[in-house]
């Protein structure tokens, strides 16, 4: 019973970690990046779909990303989701497909983007410590209601605080990353 518990609180800790990346992502680095777009939704016969579900998208050089719909009549829709976006960034629409440009990151816009990134990472880590913390108060349920001996209490404790050091070590690995990334000229 016990083995079943770690593995949903390692899958919940994995959940988080890739919610993390998924965030990260959403973070645009100066490059061309189709994920920034993840978000955005355009309306489509009156239900709100994800650009990607109705468009290619491509990146033909590392500051520009192409967004070609399948229907063309959805060309104004897809530039009015960009403009009322969070991206910052004007779409150019030639008839046919969209353009977005990226500029060159500034050196502030760059500290920001680091800011945000590091606030995203230290959420992630909260809500490992979270799920750590419940995982906790089970076990120590368990053990008030005699279900588990002392040692195996000690036990567990000592698993799932390996399971958060391990993503929280994740965690900042790829915070030290991204910020990397973004600080790069």
């Amino acid at each position: 019973m016990i083995k079943e518990m770690y593995q949903e609180y390692e899958h919940k800790m994995k959940k988080t970690v890739e919610v993390v990346i998924s965030d990260f992502g959403g973070v645009r680095a100066g490059r061309a990046n189709a994920s920034v777009l993840d978000k955005i939704s355009v309306e489509y016969y009156g239900t709100e779909t994800p650009i990607n579900q109705v468009a290619s998208i491509s990146a033909p050089d590392p500051r520009t990303l192409v967004i070609q719909p399948w229907d063309g009549t959805l060309l104004k829709a897809i530039e009015k989701a960009l403009l009322i976006s969070e991206l910052g960034i004007n779409p150019q629409n030639d008839g046919k497909v969209i353009r977005l440009v990226f500029p060159q990151l500034t050196e502030e816009r760059r500290k920001e983007l680091t800011k945000q990134v590091k606030k995203y990472g230290e959420g992630g880590k909260v809500a490992i410590r979270n799920i750590r913390r419940d995982a906790m108060e089970k076990f120590k349920a368990m053990k008030k209601k005699s279900e588990i001996t002392e040692d195996d209490l000690k036990e567990c404790e000592e698993t799932m605080q390996k399971m958060t050091d391990k993503r929280c070590k994740e965690i900042d690995e790829l915070t030290a990353k991204k910020e990397a990334e973004l600080m790069a000229v």
